[in-house]
């Protein structure tokens, strides 16, 4: 029955990725339904989550090649920051991650639902995002340092973090955002998912089955995607994750 709920919970999560985004707010609390403790179920969604990563960048790796002057000090930082991002999280005990979830989510989930707005605000500024990016190349690098840090720490929301600093960066083609969005994050989790292997924090059979279920669901939804609107199932993922955030308040805080 738990790795029926967890192939189920990748089905959906992979679908909702490929249509919306948001799987992390399916596989995530789903591996903590079956008993994964929450260290191990942080960094076993991240393995789960892993392969729709690199998929997805090479789907998009014309776009991505566009800017390889970018591509080292990118992939430098994602590796780096990532890894450190994962170490932080293995030096948390369960207690006092769990403690940190309920906030950790309410910023995923913000982050999720105002991403676009402020994409396109910061889109709408772009002459200005352009000097600031040279003037400031400095505390560019310091702010994707963080983002990957924090995809390192705690997967979910990091895609829509990603394309906002994106566009910071003075970035004006969606689909190079899109491919580095992806590769830099999947460079973030398979390095977090090495630091996970190392110190035995992955789950291997509920992250297969979750990750088996991802890729299914992905695949499919990809071949029906003009059966449903993507904006009603952008709604779906933020009233769910919101519902999520406040029981993982009241958990946390009040049961």
């Amino acid at each position: 029955m738990e790795l029926l709920v967890l192939f189920l919970a990748g089905l959906i999560a992979g679908a909702l990725n490929t249509l919306a985004g948001g799987g992390s707010f399916v596989i995530f609390p789903a591996l903590l339904f079956v008993g994964v403790p929450p260290i191990m179920a942080n960094a076993t969604n991240t393995f789960a989550c892993l392969p729709g990563y690199g998929s997805g960048a090479i789907g998009f790796r014309a776009d991505i090649l566009r800017h390889k002057n970018k591509l080292l000090q990118y992939s430098i930082i994602a590796l780096i920051a990532g890894y450190l991002g994962a170490e932080a999280l293995l030096r948390v005990s369960d207690v006092q991650f769990e403690g940190l979830i309920p906030w950790l989510m309410a910023f995923a989930v913000i982050a999720f639902t105002f991403g676009g707005r402020l994409n396109a605000w910061l889109a709408s500024r772009s002459g200005t995002s352009k000097r600031a990016a040279k003037a400031g190349s400095i505390a560019l690098v310091g702010l994707l340092a963080l983002i990957c840090f924090y995809g390192g720490f705690f997967n979910a929301g990091l895609g829509i973090i990603l394309l906002a600093y994106l566009v910071l960066a003075g970035f004006e083609d969606l689909n190079a955002m899109n491919g580095l969005k992806l590769l830099i994050s999947f460079l973030v989790s398979i390095t977090a998912v090495i630091r996970f292997t190392m110190s035995g924090s992955i789950e291997w059979q509920a992250g297969s089955v979750a990750l088996i279920g991802a890729t299914i669901g992905g695949f499919a939804a990809a071949k029906l995607s003009y059966l449903l609107p993507a904006a009603m199932l952008r709604n779906f993922v933020i009233i769910y994750g919101f519902g999520l955030t406040i029981y993982f308040f009241y958990v946390t805080y009040f049961a």
